[in-house]
């Protein structure tokens, strides 16, 4: 892990950037892609442990992967403030299927990136008796009634009882931060998330940032010394 100055983020209004431009003139795709993906803030608050995403934000992020001809048309979140996460999957069989539950896990860490969903509640609005099955039977089994849920190839999704698990590591890995390199380093490896609560409005995702060594020394090279 990165052994940053105990004022790094004061330092970083500090940098002397044409310094930066001669030391780092060949990483110019990699700085285009961070500069793509997250804004000051975001980075700020990822270093910090804690990075806050909307609900809008990741819906629009599912919709992007949600692929036409396939059994979902779309994927909804709704967090609530005492942590629960809602789910509406409008299904092409069935039209709206609604889920309500807790996150157990949420991790990306390397080549591992999934959560698993508990699911508390379910049900299919405006169908009698095929909702009122649907909601006391385990989803592994409904999951017969309403057919696949997978969103697309790229993101798999197992059921196990009323157990959803989502990989969403091959579409990460695909991404420009899956493609990307610093160093050698991919940057989809250099931030990791432990955990995600729901919170009103949004999901709070636990953070790591991961450095390596080699990326920490041209750092180090950059930022000015602190002041005495």
């Amino acid at each position: 892990m990165i052994d940053l100055p105990a004022h790094f983020q004061e330092q970083l209004a500090k940098i002397d950037w044409a310094k930066v431009q001669e030391k780092v003139a060949d990483y110019g795709p990699a700085l285009r892609v961070i500069k793509e993906t997250w804004d000051r803030e975001t980075l700020a608050e990822i270093s910090q442990g804690n990075l806050f995403v909307s609900d809008d934000m990741l819906n629009e992020a599912l919709a992007k992967n949600i692929k036409e001809g396939g059994p979902a048309k779309s994927v909804k979140l709704k967090s609530a403030a005492d942590g629960s996460l809602a789910i509406t999957v409008d299904t092409v069989k069935l039209g709206p299927v609604e889920l309500n539950g807790q996150v157990q896990e949420f991790v990306h860490n390397g080549d591992k990136s999934c959560m698993v969903y508990k699911v508390r509640q379910r049900n299919i609005p405006n169908h009698g008796l095929m909702s009122w099955v649907f909601s006391r039977v385990s989803l592994a089994m409904a999951q017969r009634m309403v057919g696949s849920v997978q969103l697309s190839d790229d993101v798999p999704v197992t059921i196990r009882h009323n157990t959803v698990t989502i990989d969403y590591s091959k579409v990460l890995a695909a991404s420009q931060l899956g493609t990307t390199r610093f160093h050698g380093h991919r940057l989809l490896d250099m931030v990791e998330i432990e955990k995600a609560v729901p919170k009103e409005g949004g999901i709070m995702f636990q953070t790591k940032l991961n450095v390596p060594d080699d990326v920490k020394k041209d750092l180090r090279a950059i930022l000015p010394h602190q002041d005495k």
